[in-house]
């Protein structure tokens, strides 16, 4: 009797230590001190997202992290052998490296960061179908839907260099959708009537993009959303042929023999993650799984980004103090109250 009853003082005693632990457990790779490697993204988005994630484990998890650079093929065969632990902003559907890694087990994507995915296919300003009044613009083409449309506006979209064509502004040389552009332009019969315009580099292809909106002007290309100029600037996105995954597979490979047409693969942002790190932090991986950030914002978020020149680990400081009804929902109450004590509020 003496004995059931000091085993209940005992659990009276431990139930409110119990209580006051916090919601999330230690995980077996940041409770070793092991720091964990991020993949160094270089592009906006990417480069912004490693920060917030390390941002957060460091002040809500107490994980140490660094960044290491390298390129894309390097970082993503790093990542399958655990020399590197995070890779902030892995594109589906793009990357036979990490394909093959989730295939082998070596690699595990988590979450997804920009719901509903991204946006690629060709464009056109907003002001060339539904006319802009406070700039005194006109819709120069308030019929053009689709691709399919293409032909008949030929002249609007004149090519300065062949001006019985119209200029189709496609990727830079080398770039994978470059070759899917050239490759549509043939299938859809375009490449009669168009240009197909290969600018040298990325910052020229936002250049040409750019000088045509702020003059007015109809200028027809490719692009993509997450990026600073759908923020900066109203697009329109052409409809293309419905996706098929045979179709889409053919236009990136490189020796494929013939292709079909199919609009651009929808890819979804996943945060590309080492097993061995995975399976050590669970807590963590909950946390990765919760992020996303809403297309308008990151749109916006990169524009602030290339404008004004703020580096990423600003710019996610920057949203951590002013967003704190996003990042909140990610994480429990005691990691959120420790971030929210680092940032000084």
């Amino acid at each position: 009797m003496k004995r059931i009853t000091s085993l209940i003082r005992a659990a009276c005693l431990a139930a409110p230590l119990l209580a006051a632990l916090p919601a999330h457990a230690a995980g077996t790779w940041c409770g070793q001190n092991k720091p964990v490697h991020f993949a160094g993204v270089t592009w906006e988005s990417g480069n912004f997202t490693s920060e917030v994630l390390r941002y957060i484990l460091k002040t809500g998890y107490n994980c140490q992290s660094d960044v290491v650079p390298g390129s894309t093929a390097a970082t993503e065969t790093a990542l399958s052998r655990n020399d590197l632990q995070v890779w902030s902003e892995q594109w589906t559907g793009r990357s036979e490296i990490v394909a093959n890694a989730v295939k082998a087990g070596t690699v595990k994507l988590v979450g997804d960061t920009l719901p509903g995915g991204t946006k690629e296919g060709w464009y056109v300003p907003d002001y060339v179908i539904h006319g802009d009044p406070k700039r005194g613009i006109k819709p120069s083409a308030p019929g053009l839907q689709s691709v399919s449309d293409l032909p008949k506006y030929k002249a609007l979209f004149t090519d300065d260099e062949e001006p019985d064509r119209g200029r189709f502004l496609n990727c830079p040389s080398g770039w994978d959708c470059e070759r899917v552009n050239t490759r549509l332009l043939k299938l859809l019969k375009l490449d009669d009537s168009y240009t197909n315009f290969r600018p040298g580099t990325g910052a020229a292809l936002d250049a040409a993009i750019s000088s045509a909106y702020e003059r007015g002007k109809p200028i027809l290309t490719y692009y993509w959303e997450p990026a600073a100029l759908m923020a900066k600037y109203k697009f329109v996105q052409l409809k293309m042929p419905p996706f098929n995954e045979a179709c889409w597979k053919t236009l990136r490979e490189e020796n494929s023999a013939q292709q079909c047409a199919s609009a651009y693969l929808v890819s979804h942002l996943k945060i590309g993650v080492s097993t061995p790190f995975y399976q050590a932090e669970p807590d963590v991986m909950t946390f990765f799984s919760k992020v996303n950030f809403p297309l308008d914002f990151l749109n916006t978020t990169i524009l602030d980004m290339t404008e004004h020149k703020v580096d990423a680990q600003a710019e996610a400081l920057k949203f951590l103090k002013q967003h704190p009804e996003m990042w909140k929902t990610w994480v429990p109450a005691d990691v959120a109250t420790k971030v929210q004590q680092s940032l000084g509020a």
